[in-house]
């Protein structure tokens, strides 16, 4: 029996991930910072539900135990619990230090808490999987690059937090590159979920199929990999 967590996983593109890791056949847990709201997802899909509140170190040691106690190991971790804080003034400079600690907490602490609480649980694995769910805002090559489309979209807690993921993404990749577990960063793309208040152009389901191929990776799959779609994103 093949499991996995994903965290943030209630809704929007987390939801999805779920959906399809299910339909084929995997045993799929859904984290939740609201206990309430990760029950009703859960029970949409047939599936369980833990409470999990990235930013809790509480939270994330009660989740892996409870990952122990009912599976005994955890053959995929999704990171996708990520956030983005809306502010008026988006130059850097008009960026309050208090947003980038929010911004850090969720998206690169709270994935370094959730990993570090479920490796003994993946090592344990015969052959885990790690999905950090990433951005192509990260991409420092795409980010200076003036002919992309987004390259004005300048958001700094966002853009920076994403950029650490993926450095966090490989040094997890260079410390488990012996063992059979593999750990990469998927891109989504610009998806139609309450963090960009639907405005993306591509669905949640859309969103989902990268990370799906990433979880469910063969063993000659790649590790320490920043993909999309359409095969490898520049970092």
């Amino acid at each position: 029996m093949t499991n996995a967590l994903i965290t943030g996983a209630n809704k929007g593109i987390g939801f999805e991930i779920a959906r399809e890791l299910q339909e084929r056949g995997v045993t799929v847990l859904i984290g939740a910072r609201d206990e309430e709201r990760g029950r009703v997802a859960a029970e949409k899909l047939g599936a369980r539900s833990v409470r999990l509140d990235v930013t809790s170190e509480d939270s994330v040691k009660a989740a892996a135990a409870f990952v122990e106690e009912e599976y005994g190991s955890l053959d995929i971790l999704v990171n996708n619990a990520g956030i983005i804080v809306h502010q008026d003034d988006h130059l850097p400079s008009g960026t309050p230090l208090e947003m980038m600690r929010a911004t850090y907490e969720t998206n690169v602490f709270g994935v370094v808490a959730v990993t570090n609480a479920m490796l003994p649980l993946l090592r344990r694995a015969p052959a885990a999987r790690i999905v950090n769910m990433s951005s192509g805002l990260g991409s420092l090559t795409l980010g200076s690059d003036p002919s992309v489309p987004f390259y004005d979209l300048n958001l700094l807690t966002y853009n920076s937090s994403k950029a650490a993921l993926n450095m966090v993404t490989l040094s997890y990749a260079k410390e488990l590159r012996d063992t059979p577990i593999k750990v990469n960063a998927a891109d989504p793309g610009y998806c139609a979920t309450d963090m960009n208040d639907h405005t993306g152009y591509r669905t949640a389901t859309q969103g989902a199929a990268i990370a799906v191929r990433l979880a469910l990776l063969p063993e000659d799959g790649p590790t320490g990999a920043y993909m999309d779609d359409e095969g490898v994103v520049p970092w």
